[in-house]
């Protein structure tokens, strides 16, 4: 059986296929990207002026070596700043409630 560790700040609720649900826990640790934020100009929209800001992303941090039979759920930023690492894997296909709000995720993707 593959081991989930829950590297973000908040639990995961995983919908399966019949709707049954399970919550992975937050490991307590917490992989993230450092981000590089520069100003570009300065937009006039419709009279109101807003900053156009260009994002870049630096060095990963909190992020375990891989172990067997172990997959890390990260954030899709964190994922897509190591395409090669096989063992990170973000919440997909989401179930919001009423308000819109996410509440769970029907899958995860690699």
């Amino acid at each position: 059986m593959t081991k989930l560790v829950n590297l973000t700040p908040h639990p995961l609720i995983l919908v399966g296929e019949g709707g049954e649900r399970v919550s992975i826990r937050p490991s307590g640790r917490v992989a993230r990207v450092e981000t590089l934020t520069t100003l570009v100009e300065i937009l006039e929209v419709e009279g109101v002026r807003v900053p156009l800001l260009e994002t870049s992303y630096g060095e990963v941090e909190g992020l375990p070596n891989p172990a067997e039979d172990t997959l890390y759920v990260v954030s899709s930023i964190v994922r897509a700043a190591c395409p090669h690492r096989r063992d990170l894997v973000s919440p997909t296909r989401l179930v919001r409630d009423e308000a819109g709000r996410i509440v769970g995720a029907r899958a995860l993707t690699r």
